[in-house]
């Protein structure tokens, strides 16, 4: 009776095995590459060259990390990269899983079908008929070796073998096997065959191929051979072939890959080039303009958006160089006018002083109320001239008219000189004044004439405003600069009024009320005679915690002045028992109002306005 072939539908698997088909196949390495890394010497890395390389690569590293803050192109293109890497890759990867399962599940299905057209074959030839005396086992020998010989290309290759499960008596040659030995069968296969005869069984095997081995499809199933009992047949197809595909496509992806990631970071190059270059010029056309260079314009391409944007920009700085030069214009015109101005009002307020002189020290001939008219009116010219002087000194500055006569003096005297004359105004007002400092010499090359103004202004300004508390001069120096503090626990200053004091006829109190106050350019004109020095005049202050104006200057005329000998702000209790400055937030709600932070004439009047006079006349 001749066994029926067994249909393709009827096939088991062995799903161990079966499963990691897939991964044999892509684990397996390229013929050609295979076994290059093996034998190779292991080079000996001295430490020292260890050291260079992490040298250079920290380099590498710290210029990519000031490349990814400082450009944008850097970002976007190395961005591109990472992203276009990480989409290539994994879409590539899909892509190759999906061809090697394509190639492993064809190639076990045409070995199915050829597997159960042989095994039908064998089994036909099997069938007794009573026509020859050869053994049946000898012709199933046959049969397997001429299927052999009709394969020259080696795409497959048979073994026939006693099942496992024979109980026959066993017979000198139990099997033939061409080129390949039956260890390449693994048992658990053998059991499925002998548990389920009547399917075929598929398993992806190692083929060993050379010195290595490829994966192969192996199908088994069971021949009945009379008088021999139970046989296995397997057929053996060796995926050489897809294996060579696969390593062609994977170099394929590899260089398709390196190729479309280059494309991509090449495009992102390109792109953010026409976008950042734009935005570079215009970085640098507005650097050249914050300089000075006015006519500096962007060059305008095309009319995109980018061409939009540079000729925004032309607009722009073009209403803006009309705008400060129109400002500048109107700041010349202003400054000629004020100097020419103070200058035309020198003759006859000379003649007007004189006049007001005369009366004056002749005011007790007069009525009383003329006495006190005269009074008021040599006070108000001396203002006014004061007034007139720091103009004119104010508008020499403008012109850059301004000189310095440089000699080396010892501050301790100009000190103690401006405390002196400073002393009327001190008793008035009920505040002592301190000098901290002073046991040493402190030698600088400065104008006498100019610092002497600087620290009259700053003292008087501290007596006025000091509330009747202690008044604290502070000298210091180093080896490059002299510096002078005046300190006062006053109403102090409020944030921000730090930087506004110094500007020109800036009041603290706005009100045309106010009691304390001179011309308002004290500070001004003390800040510019600290620059003609190349030195700094900074001031500090808190609501309630008094206030503090440095002064440092060059001990060498024409250095320049990079730290103070003092600080600006109170470290510590000030000395002889003064209350040391408090914070802002614990001084009470109830503050004496604002005053000026400005500077009185330059001569302290010994006599001022009756004080029964209005309020608005003082």
């Amino acid at each position: 009776m001749v066994d029926e072939p067994i249909p393709s539908d009827a096939t088991s698997v062995v799903a161990p095995q079966a499963a990691t088909d897939t991964d044999s196949l892509r684990d397996v390495p390229d013929a050609d590459t295979a076994g290059e890394d093996d034998g190779g010497a292991t080079a000996v890395t001295s430490p020292s060259r260890w050291a260079r390389l992490r040298e250079r690569t920290a380099g590498l590293v710290a210029d990519g990390r000031r490349q990814w803050r400082t450009s944008l192109q850097f970002r976007v293109v190395l961005t591109t990269l990472l992203v276009g890497t990480v989409v290539v890759v994994a879409l590539q990867s899909f892509l190759y899983g999906r061809i090697a399962d394509g190639l492993v599940q064809t190639r076990i299905a045409a070995a199915e079908v050829e597997a159960a057209n042989g095994a039908h074959e064998l089994r036909a030839k099997l069938a007794p008929n009573g026509e020859t005396d050869v053994s049946t086992q000898q012709i199933a020998f046959d049969v397997v070796t001429q299927q052999e010989s009709q394969n020259p290309d080696q795409t497959r290759t048979l073994i026939l073998t006693r099942a496992i499960d024979n109980t026959h008596a066993p017979t000198s040659d139990p099997t033939a096997h061409f080129g390949v030995s039956l260890d390449v069968v693994p048992t658990h296969l053998r059991k499925a065959i002998a548990a389920d005869p009547t399917h075929q069984q598929v398993q992806i095997v190692p083929y060993p191929k050379g010195a290595g081995s490829v994966p192969a499809v192996v199908v088994g199933t069971q021949i009945q051979i009379p008088d021999a009992g139970p046989y296995e047949l397997y057929y053996l197809f060796p995926m050489q072939r897809e294996q060579d595909i696969m390593a062609m496509v994977w170099r394929v992806f590899v260089a398709g890959a390196i190729a479309l990631v280059g494309a991509l970071g090449l495009l992102a190059f390109i792109v953010t080039r026409l976008v950042v270059e734009p935005l570079r010029q215009a970085s640098e056309v507005a650097t050249r303009l914050s300089d000075g260079h006015l006519n500096e314009r962007m060059l305008v391409r095309g009319e995109d958006d980018i061409a939009r944007l540079a000729t925004a920009f032309n607009d722009m700085a073009e209403h803006l160089q009309g705008q400060i030069q129109q400002l500048e214009t109107l700041s010349r015109v202003q400054q000629r006018f004020v100097s020419d101005v103070s200058h035309e009002l020198r003759t006859p307020l000379t003649t007007i002083h004189m006049a007001s002189a005369l009366i004056y020290d002749q005011r007790h001939d007069f009525e009383p109320m003329v006495e006190r008219t005269a009074e008021l009116l040599h006070t108000q010219v001396e203002r006014f001239e004061a007034l007139l002087g720091d103009l004119l000194e104010i508008s020499r500055f403008d012109a850059g008219g301004a000189a310095l006569e440089a000699d080396p003096v010892d501050l301790r005297v100009i000190v103690a000189r401006v405390a002196s004359a400073t002393d009327q105004l001190s008793e008035a007002k009920g505040s002592e004044i301190v000098l901290v400092g002073d046991d040493e010499p402190r030698v600088a090359a400065v104008d006498s004439r100019r610092v002497e103004r600087i620290l009259r202004n700053l003292l008087v300004n501290a007596v006025e405003h000091g509330e009747g508390r202690p008044v604290t001069i502070e000298l210091g120096s180093d080896e490059d600069a002299v510096a002078v503090v005046v300190a006062d626990q006053g109403i102090g200053l409020k944030p921000g009024e730090a930087d506004l004091v110094f500007n020109r006829f800036w009041r603290a109190d706005p009100s045309r009320k106010r009691t304390t106050g001179g011309t308002g350019l004290g500070l001004a004109i003390s800040l510019e005679d600290a620059h003609l020095h190349h030195g700094r005049l900074q001031a500090w202050g808190k609501p309630g915690a008094g206030s503090r104006f440095r002064l440092t200057l060059p001990r060498v005329s024409g250095a320049v002045v990079d730290d103070s000998p003092l600080p600006l702000e109170p470290s510590a209790p000030t000395p002889d028992g003064m209350d040391a400055p408090v914070d802002a937030d614990a001084v009470p709600e109830a503050a004496p109002p604002e005053v000026e932070a400005v500077a009185p004439p330059e001569e302290p009047t010994p006599s001022g306005p009756p004080a029964d006079l209005p309020e608005e006349d003082r």
